[in-house]
């Protein structure tokens, strides 16, 4: 796959030296393909920087969830090696799941899962399934949604229609945690919802530097760094559906 070997630019962030797993890598959307009619809506894999992980959750607590952590599952659509998943089983979630359409990725997010676990890192259970986000069924019970911009337009509208279903009757409705939130206006105009924040996650120094790095090093040099992320949090509402 490109973008996981030296050859195709595949540059170790320093997260993975400092753990032992592999959440490496940059692979453009055209190279995620699995045979699943949603592959050509796919954006990219690229690790979660850990310090925009920790601020925008440190965000969604400041907006006084629905649930305590302890009784809120944490999802990734879109998790991708898994970065994510490692960082939320830090912290007392209910559990942690992910969901991940191409088989590759889930592989390797599973192995990291382990390698985690083995550590003593994992302090909450982790489950990772290969499915399709627009279909896949989500806990009944309070959850948080967490997306680094995994697919585009068409597959995000499937996506809200799926946690509408699950949900439509429920006062304890999802949360949605958003990085590079390029499809927040399809949110916007999708019944239920409500943003409680918008703006700009930074990155911490350390973070910035080896983001940088790794960006700068890509053969087609497709994607650029930035000192930041644009984010958003959103809640299921049931009132202004």
């Amino acid at each position: 796959m490109p973008g996981l070997t030296v050859a195709t630019g595949l540059m170790q962030h320093p997260f993975d030296a400092q753990n032992g797993v592999r959440t490496s890598g940059l692979v453009a959307g055209r190279h995620l393909g699995s045979g699943h009619r949603h592959d050509r809506h796919a954006t990219a894999y690229y690790g979660v920087a850990p310090s925009v992980f920790e601020g925008l959750l440190a965000r969604w607590y400041r907006t006084s969830p629905v649930a305590p952590i302890e009784e809120t599952t944490f999802v990734d659509v879109g998790a991708g090696m898994g970065r994510a998943l490692l960082l939320a089983a830090e912290l007392p979630f209910r559990r942690v799941v992910g969901v991940e359409l191409n088989p590759r990725l889930v592989r390797i997010a599973r192995r990291n899962a382990t390698a985690w676990r083995r550590q003593g890192r994992a302090c909450t259970p982790i489950r990772i399934f290969g499915a399709d986000a627009a279909e896949f069924r989500f806990p009944a019970q309070p959850c948080v949604v967490f997306l680094f911009n995994p697919f585009g337009a068409v597959v995000m509208r499937r996506f809200l229609t799926n946690l509408r279903r699950r949900f439509a009757t429920r006062q304890d409705g999802p949360d949605i945690l958003y990085l590079n939130n390029e499809q927040d206006g399809v949110i916007e105009a999708s019944r239920g919802w409500q943003r409680v924040f918008a703006g700009r996650v930074r990155r911490s120094q350390a973070d910035a530097v080896a983001d940088k790095k790794i960006l700068l090093g890509q053969p087609e040099a497709e994607y650029a760094a930035a000192g930041y992320e644009d984010c958003s949090i959103w809640r299921w509402t049931p009132s202004r559906r």
